[in-house]
């Protein structure tokens, strides 16, 4: 594996500002429904799709839509909801975001993916491989790739949450709306719905009373002792399908540990649609929000000694931590200044960055 860098990700979906239109910043750039065999990966002169693979599961090939900027720009990696995948461009499509080298990523066993979703378990790692492929292959479209920025909203909030904890010295700067920080609670509050965890079950495996830890793992709560990113966070305080709770308790938690969090509760907003009866006035909030969060940010470094929290691994610019299983919690102290790791809890490697990373 190569040396990471830094990239900025991109996971809210831009689309119709419209609050009547459900999923309205997600629904259009991605679609639901099941692969099309007749479906073409193609190359053009201003957008490409096709797959890679992946580093860290054999046989596992995700595709990637990658949009170029007109000039060197930061590059930006989109994820898409819970229950979707990329929508295919066209050979001229214009770039959702032109300021950047745009990547969307159909992360694993999705529709135009191989391999099977594991809900923030490896598929995030995709996000990272993504990363590292238009870093080594796309270098004339990259100003800096130092700046790293990331937005997503519901499922790609729950994937933002996991990915600072996963990455934590990789982000400028993080942008999450309506995202799901607690999958656990997230199944127990399905109950009714019943409109995720069938996902769960079958994706992580078992349920949250079978495995406790499984659910741990995945979720950004049990990682936000790892923060380094600044986050700025938007819900709807009504919001059914994603309970605002997910942002308040990562919020508190993240704030009493003196983390840098600005968050933006729109009240009364969130029926099945995310930001359903949202205001204009409110919608502008938002929009200032994810303005401030793209702004230039300081590149994040990691303390030279301290500890973190991995939860099935854990991704530095200087060393990477893979557990056993994906499924467990470990925690890590480090030295930098003396070159040394140590898990005092869990069982897995630690890998610095002379070496190879990953696992097969």
């Amino acid at each position: 594996m190569k040396r990471p860098c830094t990239v900025l990700l991109l996971a809210l979906l831009t689309g119709v500002l419209t609050a009547a239109q459900a999923q309205n910043d997600v629904d259009v750039l991605f679609e639901d429904g099941q692969f099309k065999e007749n479906s073409e990966f193609f190359r053009s002169k201003k957008v490409d799709f096709f797959r890679i693979g992946s580093t860290v599961s054999d046989s596992v090939e995700f595709a990637i839509v990658v949009y170029k900027p007109d000039k060197p720009s930061p590059v930006l990696l989109m994820s898409h909801g819970w229950h979707m995948s990329v929508k295919p461009p066209k050979a001229d499509s214009p770039n959702p975001s032109p300021r950047f080298l745009t990547v969307q990523v159909d992360m694993r066993g999705r529709k135009y993916s191989t391999g099977r979703p594991d809900c923030n378990g490896y598929e995030l790692y995709d996000f990272y491989d993504a990363y590292k492929y238009v870093t080594e292959h796309y270098k004339k479209y990259i100003s800096d790739p130092q700046q790293v920025y990331y937005m997503g909203g519901s499922g790609g909030g729950g994937n933002g949450y996991g990915l600072v904890g996963k990455f934590p010295d990789l982000f400028c700067s993080a942008q999450i709306s309506c995202g799901m920080s607690d999958y656990a609670e997230w199944y127990r509050q399905d109950s009714v719905l019943k409109e995720f965890r069938d996902e769960m079950d079958v994706w992580i495996g078992t349920t949250p009373e079978q495995n406790p830890e499984a659910y741990a793992s995945r979720s950004g709560i049990t990682t936000v002792s790892n923060l380094l990113t600044p986050l700025y966070i938007a819900h709807g305080e009504t919001d059914p399908r994603v309970p605002v709770d997910h942002s308040r308790n990562y919020v508190e938690k993240a704030r009493a540990l003196g983390k840098q969090v600005t968050y933006l509760e729109l009240a009364g907003v969130g029926t099945r649609d995310h930001w359903g009866r949202i205001t204009p006035e409110q919608l502008a909030q938002r929009r200032a929000l994810e303005r401030e969060a793209l702004k230039p940010h300081p590149v994040p470094q990691l303390p030279q000694k301290g500890k973190l929290v991995v939860g099935g691994y854990v991704v530095t610019k200087h060393f990477s931590v893979f557990l056993d299983s994906v499924d467990s919690v470990g925690e890590v102290t480090y030295d930098l200044k003396k070159h040394k790791a140590k898990l005092t809890r869990g069982k897995g490697r630690i890998v610095w960055k002379e070496a190879s990373e990953g696992v097969k």
